[in-house]
């Protein structure tokens, strides 16, 4: 019998902590609403949903995370944490933007949209052969598209809510080579550091 693969993906790019657990067929969802706060809530609300499903630290085969783009300070939270957990579990870990993530299972061509606020939008397309650049696009603000959405064939609402997006698109990739986790920044940082330091990301 074949074991099924565990993965535990989680996002902080927003104002929200969202985890999944995928273990085979079964899919295990949280999504907290939180403006701050993620810090200190990320780990406890993981170990729930592993209590939750009978799962241990050491079952885990894979750690997807959330790249953003979004908030500073709760990209470099989770990033921070997925790679601190795949080096002490010993399993890799995936870091999957927000955009692709919105994009998967969609029917291609698509353009992902997500509000950026300060009446700015991201945006990336994604097609057979592979996704377009990722951009901000100022001026869109308050229109349909600003709200976050996908355009195209497969166009509406996402197929996956976030969190179970970055643990499917994980789970496919955990077998290929892939890069360390690392913030996707669409966006410059602003001039004024925020009042607690984020987590430090090492090269």
């Amino acid at each position: 019998m074949v074991k099924a693969q565990i993965i535990l993906a989680f996002d902080t790019s927003g104002a929200h902590c969202a985890a999944a657990l995928l273990c085979g067929d079964r899919i295990i969802l949280r999504d907290e609403a939180m403006a701050k706060g993620q810090a200190e809530r990320l780990v406890p609300l993981l170990e729930e949903m592993l209590a939750e499903a009978g799962i241990a630290w050491g079952d885990l085969c894979a750690i997807g995370v959330g790249t953003g783009p979004g908030n500073f300070t709760g990209v470099r939270i989770s990033v921070a944490l997925a790679r601190g957990l795949a080096l002490s579990l010993g399993v890799p870990a995936i870091g999957v933007t927000a955009l692709e993530a919105m994009a998967f299972g969609a029917t291609l061509p698509v353009t992902v949209v997500i509000d950026a606020r300060r009446d700015e939008v991201y945006v990336q397309g994604f097609w057979g052969g592979g996704p377009g650049p990722a951009q901000l696009i100022a001026g869109a603000a308050g229109t349909g598209a600003a709200m976050g959405g996908i355009i195209g064939l497969g166009g509406g609402a996402p197929k996956f809510a976030l969190a179970e997006a970055v643990a499917r698109i994980a789970a496919l990739r955990m077998h290929s080579p892939y890069p360390r986790p690392a913030p996707f920044y669409v966006r410059g940082a602003d001039a004024a550091p925020p009042s607690d330091p984020p987590p430090v990301i090492l090269p």
